[in-house]
């Protein structure tokens, strides 16, 4: 279910609402809205924070339930920490953790004021639109493969009014545009492999495209493919039943005959290793290996929902990559697209392989400005970078501080890794081109110097998601990044 988001002006104590959700700092030090709870309510939140009861400490959060003096049912008080230290990423925390108190009340709406708090340089357009954002992130539930359950018992979290100004109104409408293209990309990455396979992402991004009139779709099967030279990425899918697709999807927002900007997004939906057989724990994982393609595909679904006035390619290469008869192995030499030759010393470093003949053919087909690429790489980055920052390379520095830039006002961050030439030995092969893997140290940045190979004179960045993509664990479920920082970083550009 996705929230409903919509703004108000109602004053706390008389807002009729389920809930309220008011804000109070560390040291007792109230909010104005929390003041005027407290006022209408005979001091009631001070006489808890004197009790200890509230603490103020970032995230805390504490109910109220039915205050007399007020209109509301319900008062949600959010701990904000230290109020000197308070920045955007801590407000974004203490947005997420309101959202996941009132999902475990049995209430249908709330008016939160935490837009109103300051966050020292961000307007009020930036509050809502991350407020509404992290509350949808945590109300998020995964159900497709669960047998349905009865909803009739207990009302579910499905709208927040966020308290704000007029101006705010764009920043909820993006919120609203980038929230469903977040979702289409946990959803899709969430699926079991046995669902998620390349033919279902090709029909899931041709149903998007069937109900967008600026948007057309057309995948490429393996014999076109194979008729087209596409020689790294047919090697990978050879073990697989499922065969492979090359998802395309146009959008047309700007004008005729302007060049598109391009994303492409690495989809193995399942990731065994290939003969490279990866350990048998945690491999249940590797359905997430299509991360990167749902990730593009969720940006797309954003941008093409905000309406930019500008056009936009996005080319997902689908595979998966099983152990077989037929399987491609260590030692063999596969001739890409490009013509460039590569020696596979690894079959479990295949994501490289298919996103290489990808960025060939989009940079042929479509000559774009710039052409961004996701993938779940490296555990290299995962390594280097941890759950956190989303690895970062480029030879461009324009196009990293613009994306970098993005990454910061969404709070989707990433962080840059060198690029320089002095790691591309590493790749060095006695018998091909290019080997596909660089040995064991810089192992993120030598994938990433493979895919540069196949982006001469071409505007390009990598980013890699391995850490960033999904939560850790068994229960642990898809993040949507890096789709924010991708529809802000089109947003920006549709504003030059």
């Amino acid at each position: 279910m996705t929230l409903q988001f919509s703004l108000g002006t109602t004053a706390p104590e008389t807002v009729d609402s389920a809930c309220v959700v008011v804000g109070v700092y560390e040291q007792g030090v109230l909010t104005s809205a929390a003041a005027r709870v407290d006022s209408a309510t005979d001091g009631l939140i001070k006489r808890q924070v004197e009790s200890g009861d509230i603490s103020g400490k970032a995230g805390s959060s504490t109910l109220l339930f039915a205050p007399a003096g007020i209109t509301a049912r319900r008062v949600l008080v959010m701990g904000l920490g230290a109020q000197k230290s308070f920045d955007g990423a801590r407000f974004q925390k203490v947005c997420l953790e309101a959202a996941r108190a009132l999902g475990r009340l049995p209430v249908a709406d709330a008016v939160s004021h935490l837009t109103e708090v300051d966050v020292p340089g961000r307007d009020s357009a930036w509050r809502v639109r991350i407020a509404a954002l992290a509350s949808d992130h945590a109300s998020y539930r995964y159900t497709a493969t669960f047998k349905p359950r009865d909803k009739s018992k207990q009302p579910e979290l499905a709208a927040i009014t966020f308290v704000a100004g007029d101006d705010s109104q764009a920043g909820l409408d993006q919120a609203r545009a980038i929230a469903e293209g977040v979702q289409f990309a946990r959803e899709l990455a969430n699926l079991p492999p046995n669902i998620c396979n390349p033919a279902y992402i090709a029909s899931q991004a041709q149903s998007f495209a069937d109900t967008q009139d600026k948007v057309s779709c057309r995948v490429l099967d393996h014999v076109e493919m194979e008729k087209l030279g596409f020689g790294s990425l047919l090697a990978v899918a050879r073990g697989s039943v499922n065969k492979p697709k090359l998802v395309v999807l146009e959008y047309n927002g700007g004008k005729t005959g302007d060049k598109p900007y391009a994303f492409v997004g690495k989809g193995v939906t399942f990731d065994s290793g290939g003969i490279s057989l990866k350990p048998g724990a945690g491999m249940e994982e590797m359905k997430f290996d299509m991360g990167g393609a749902a990730g593009v595909l969720g940006a797309f679904v954003a941008v093409a929902k905000m309406g930019l006035e500008l056009n936009l390619v996005c080319v997902v290469p689908s595979v998966e990559n099983m152990p077989d008869g037929d399987s491609y192995r260590p030692g063999d030499v596969l001739t890409s697209l490009s013509g460039l030759t590569i020696e596979v010393l690894n079959t479990d470093a295949e994501g490289r392989l298919i996103l290489c003949d990808a960025l060939t053919w989009t940079a042929q087909t479509f000559q774009p400005k710039a052409m961004i690429d996701t993938a779940t790489l490296t555990g290299a980055c995962v390594i280097a970078l941890g759950k956190h920052a989303t690895g970062l390379m480029s030879k461009h520095d324009d196009l990293a501080a613009e994306l970098l830039a993005a990454g910061e006002e969404t709070l989707d961050r990433a962080w840059r890794l060198p690029l320089w030439d002095d790691y591309q030995a590493q790749l060095d092969s006695g018998f091909a081109d290019v080997a596909n893997i660089g040995g064991k140290s810089a192992g993120a940045i030598t994938a990433a110097c493979f895919l540069s190979r196949f982006t001469d004179g071409q505007r390009w960045a990598h980013l890699d998601i391995a850490g960033t993509g999904w939560d850790e664990g068994r229960k642990g479920l898809a993040t949507g990044r890096p789709v924010a920082l991708l529809a802000q970083w089109l947003l920006d550009q549709s504003e030059k």
